[in-house]
């Protein structure tokens, strides 16, 4: 029904406007997934987003990395991931790119997972929160308060956990690639110079600089929303769902039928659900995971600036073997000349006792 409503969403704004249609791929909370074609005005009206933050999903043009809180939508930009998520479905841009194949996988495979809690009595009977009555609702929050384990978090951090592990290791993997191209290639360079060489290590260090420069990209925005306790809280949009919604937000776009239902499901088991999802101001679970993918692209900068540095190292000896054989050749230089001059003086000094030259 979710899916459904979307496409009749995308279908009536499509007739309206003249805007090209693009592909997306929808993930629901079940992990199904759905190629549609819909244009910019279907995604807007779908998710409560402004142009301009749709603009950044844009791949023909250039934005730096970008994770943006929106009331009830975090729009995602990092390196070839281009992902709208809400609090119950991804929306990813240009799903067809083989670089996505990988998180479209794991996003299926992970995002269904806590959608049902378990109970931990040891009966094996599965517990759904959406189906229970508020009394229940409460003793699982409590059980879920007691065991941190058990803690299920919102459906947008799962995904938006699956899409930082994913870049992630995307970027390490290209420094491993780097790693195992540079070395052999340093040590082969301090062994012969040559031209050949010479050009293999200036292709690998150009290579490290922009990979260097995609990954703090990444590195900034995480610090950077870690370094301000409102732009996290924007992410929380479950929270968003089961909080008071202040008149002035929220206003601007009509919520969907499904968005709706899903708000007074919510609603009615609120206290349970502050047990699973905290406080209005607690951000520590966010500021958990984030920190977590932080220290992974610190270890990736780390690596690269390692091997920057060693490629620096390389030409430090480089130059000074240079140097030592400038310095060789200039002394066989001066002796030959020296050399010659004094041959030529003896010649001289010979043919003029001699004789042979006249005074």
């Amino acid at each position: 029904m979710l899916l459904a409503s979307f496409v009749m969403d995308g279908q009536g704004l499509g007739k309206k406007s003249l805007a090209a249609s693009r592909s997306w791929m929808f993930i629901d909370g079940s992990g199904r997934t759905k190629t549609l074609e819909v244009d910019k005005y279907a995604v807007m009206h779908r998710v409560g987003i402004h142009a301009r933050d749709l603009r950044i999903l844009d791949p023909l043009l250039s934005y730096p990395s970008t994770i943006l809180g929106r009331d009830r939508a975090i729009v995602l930009n990092l390196e070839h991931i281009k992902a709208i998520i809400t609090a119950e479905e991804v929306l990813l841009r240009n799903p067809t790119l083989t670089t996505l194949v990988p998180i479209i996988e794991e996003l299926s495979r992970r995002l269904p997972v806590l959608n049902n809690v378990h109970d931990t009595d040891g009966s094996g009977v599965e517990v759904n929160l959406e189906h229970n009555d508020v009394q229940d609702q409460l003793y699982i929050g409590q059980e879920l308060e007691a065991d941190e384990n058990s803690k299920a978090s919102p459906f947008e951090f799962r995904a938006l956990e699956v899409a930082l592990e994913s870049i992630c290791s995307f970027l390490d993997a290209r420094a491993t690639e780097l790693e195992a191209a540079a070395y052999p290639a340093l040590d082969e360079l301090t062994l012969k110079i040559s031209s050949r060489n010479l050009d293999c290590v200036r292709k690998l260090k150009s290579g490290i600089t922009r990979l260097t420069a995609r990954v703090q990209k990444v590195r900034d925005e995480l610090e950077q929303l870690l370094d301000d306790d409102e732009d996290m809280a924007e992410l929380y949009l479950t929270r968003k769902l089961v909080l008071p919604v202040s008149p002035d937000r929220g206003s601007e776009f009509p919520r969907s039928p499904t968005i709706g239902s899903r708000i007074t499901e919510l609603s009615k088991g609120r206290t349970a659900t502050m047990y699973t999802y905290g406080a209005e101001n607690d951000v520590e679970e966010l500021e958990m995971l984030l920190e977590a993918h932080l220290m992974q692209i610190d270890g990736t900068l780390n690596r690269l600036n390692a091997l920057r540095e060693y490629i620096d190292d390389t030409e430090d000896y480089i130059n000074i073997q240079l140097d030592n054989h400038r310095n060789q050749l200039i002394q066989v230089v001066l002796l030959t000349g020296l050399l010659c001059f004094t041959v030529f003086t003896a010649v001289m000094f010979y043919a003029h006792h001699k004789g042979l030259v006249g005074t």
